[in-house]
């Protein structure tokens, strides 16, 4: 989750732990639950073998989709959860990361086949995510796959942020729906 978050949930996790607080521990236990978009129910792991090579976090978002209150969000997430309201009732890839040694061997674009199967699922028209403009291995990825730049939010640096620049909301519709 955190490479797919860029370094964020480790940075909230860090956080919300505090000082003598473990923040793997209390990541894990913000997933445990079976309620919200973070849950472990809405995650798709991608094994070869016994060995985990990517996860794919995502979920259809309400429609509408109210994001308020925004001032009591951190101040680096305000941007995302801006991008996000958006894009209300697609189907939402909150994170998708392949392991780095991984990487280029097609476990992303299986995983992201994996969300475009959930969201035809899910009744979804349009899928969205949101990447750092940076990220250019992502961006030719989601390029490839379709989607298309919609908006932009200023990024707003963190402890350990490795981008400066934008994040920018890319869309697609869902494949086989009429229109895509």
């Amino acid at each position: 989750m955190d490479i797919a978050g860029e370094g964020i949930p480790m940075y909230l996790w860090r956080e919300s732990a505090g000082r003598d607080g473990d923040p793997l521990e209390f990541g894990a236990g913000a997933v445990s639950g079976t309620e919200g978009g973070f849950s472990y129910v809405n995650a798709h792991v991608a094994e070869i073998g016994d060995e985990v090579v990517g996860m794919l976090l995502g979920y259809r978002l309400p429609d509408p989709h109210d994001v308020e209150p925004l001032s009591e969000a951190p101040a680096v997430v305000r941007p995302l959860l801006e991008l996000e309201a958006l894009a209300p009732g697609s189907w939402y890839v909150n994170a998708v990361a392949a392991d780095p040694a991984w990487r280029g061997r097609g476990v992303g674009s299986a995983l992201m086949q994996r969300a475009e199967e959930a969201a035809a699922g899910s009744g979804a028209d349009s899928l969205s995510l949101i990447v750092a403009e940076e990220n250019r291995g992502a961006r030719w990825l989601y390029d490839r796959l379709g989607f298309a730049d919609l908006a932009r939010r200023p990024l707003l640096p963190w402890s350990g942020c490795r981008h400066s620049g934008d994040w920018v909301l890319m869309t697609k519709p869902v494949p086989g729906l009429p229109g895509a």
